[in-house]
């Protein structure tokens, strides 16, 4: 499926969910700055052409704040400063908060990737250090699951197990 495919399948899917209207320019580039780098160009067609959030599996995060509820957070930019930040020691640099799964689990897009990586961060499944992991696909693929049927709740099936380092990886496989 190509990009332009992907934006008109999502228009279409999320049509009857009465999303705010799409983001504009402006608020993509303040983003853009608060993170350091630029947005992957899929994503930010998502935002610019779709909604200004509440598009995916379970609703992203919105650039701005508007008067819907995709999170705890009010908009992309407080997420991202929730988890620290481009100072912050939580994620790796470039990696973004992009939909909260509730109890403690999100789903993260990575900036530094031209095709918008994703990952999961889920404290759950072991301790905060081994939280970030990848899932070893693009945006677009992740994107392409939901619509076909095929999202996950999580744990991801495609993410990356904890090192053997984790102390708390051997509790979890004893119970």
């Amino acid at each position: 499926m190509t990009d332009d495919e992907l934006v008109l399948a999502v228009r279409t899917h999320v049509a009857v969910r009465g999303l705010p209207g799409p983001a504009s320019t402006d608020d993509v580039t303040a983003f853009e700055r608060v993170v350091g780098r630029s947005m992957p160009e899929l994503l930010k067609r998502m935002y610019l052409e779709v909604a200004n959030g509440g598009f995916g599996p379970w609703q992203v995060v919105s650039l701005t704040e508007t008067d819907d509820w995709f999170s705890d957070c009010a908009d992309i930019a407080m997420a991202y400063h929730a988890f620290g930040g481009p100072d912050g020691d939580a994620l790796p640099s470039g990696l973004v908060p992009l939909m909260d799964r509730g109890c403690a689990m999100w789903t993260l897009i990575d900036f530094r990737t031209p095709d918008g990586q994703m990952w999961d961060w889920d404290p759950n499944l072991c301790c905060i250090r081994h939280a970030p992991a990848p899932l070893g696909q693009s945006l677009a693929k992740w994107l392409t699951d939901w619509l076909r049927g095929e999202a996950h709740e999580g744990p991801y099936p495609h993410r990356v197990p904890a090192d053997a380092e984790c102390l708390n990886t051997a509790l979890h496989e004893r119970r």
